[in-house]
């Protein structure tokens, strides 16, 4: 710990000096690219609903190219606010070797232990055996029909990978220097769950309920996106790596929101609001044990931006 602390107070020295001038710049910068990516999916003009395989495809393309684009914006900003680092530009970004086996697995595993119950529930019902899951999951025909269906491509790779990089991975390092990673971890999410209001201009377009009705989703989807936010941007800050939060998004995106109401009629109820109440214990307890940095290099490189050592980037 003595020797990151050393470390982070030599980058100090050498980094521009901080104020409101920084943070402005990084707020702008990450408004700049929330819109940005927000803004390319409505570049296309269409009658048909979001879920239409034309759609998405056209979608693919833009929000491929903003995200492609997005490192423009933290290397912008790195040179015009003179915030000097240590790390390659995309280390920061959480691209990086060092680590990679535990940014893989132990975030995806944590993620899988806080779903207990939703997993517990879902093998009570699956009519498939363990035997007959595994071999599913080994076939190359499954994969390739994942592969053909734009919705699947769409909630499992493409959104998962776009989102972390362009929210996460490119906001984290603008927003650090200006507010510390704890704070970081917070401010970061916002700019994700504002964007998701998008879908209410859809809900509205093609009239999927009624006003109120809308207003609450959108509401509740701010709320789950923004706390699903702070917990990637914790897993990036910790881990210093991409991989996890883009394994755990394609992750929840799989598993939706836990069906608490079903859980609560299901015919073994005990067992499986057990499972919900121990996986979220579990999690709880394994949180900052999995994602310990010393796992995954001394200090992370998003960490060595912040002005002082935070719990949060040291063991």
């Amino acid at each position: 710990m003595a020797a990151a602390e050393d470390f982070s107070a030599e980058l100090r020295s050498e980094r521009a000096p901080q104020g409101g001038g920084l943070c402005c710049v990084s707020v702008v910068c990450c408004l700049l690219l929330a819109c940005s990516y927000v803004g390319s999916l409505y570049v296309w003009r269409s009658e048909l609903p979001r879920d239409h395989p034309a759609v998405i495809k056209r979608r693919f393309t833009s929000v491929l190219i903003v995200s492609g684009l997005s490192p423009l914006f933290v290397w912008t900003w790195r040179e015009f606010t003179g915030v000097k680092t240590a790390s390659s530009l995309l280390a920061l970004m959480g691209i990086r070797f060092e680590g990679l086996i535990p940014a893989i697995v132990l975030p995806l595993l944590l993620t899988m232990v806080l779903f207990l119950g939703p997993l517990m529930q879902l093998a009570m019902d699956c009519p498939w055996s363990f035997v007959d899951g595994i071999r599913v999951v080994f076939d190359p025909w499954f994969w390739m029909l994942c592969a053909s269906d734009m919705r699947w491509l769409r909630n499992q790779v493409v959104a998962p990978l776009t989102e972390e990089l362009v929210f996460r991975a490119c906001m984290l390092p603008m927003l650090v220097p200006c507010t510390g990673p704890f704070t970081a971890v917070f401010t970061c999410p916002l700019f994700f769950g504002v964007a998701h209001f998008h879908h209410v201009i859809e809900l509205l377009r093609f009239r999927q309920g009624t006003l109120s009705g809308i207003f609450l989703s959108a509401v509740f989807q701010f709320s789950y996106t923004a706390v699903f936010g702070a917990y990637t941007a914790f897993i990036f800050i910790r881990t210093g790596h991409l991989v996890g939060p883009v394994l755990c998004h394609s992750f929840c995106n799989y598993m939706g929101f836990p069906a608490i109401s079903t859980a609560l009629e299901h015919p073994h109820r005990l067992i499986v609001l057990s499972s919900y109440l121990l996986g979220v214990l579990l999690f709880l307890l394994c949180l900052f044990p999995f994602t310990d940095p010393s796992y995954y290099g001394v200090l992370t490189p998003v960490c060595t931006l912040a002005s002082s050592p935070s719990s949060l980037c040291l063991t």
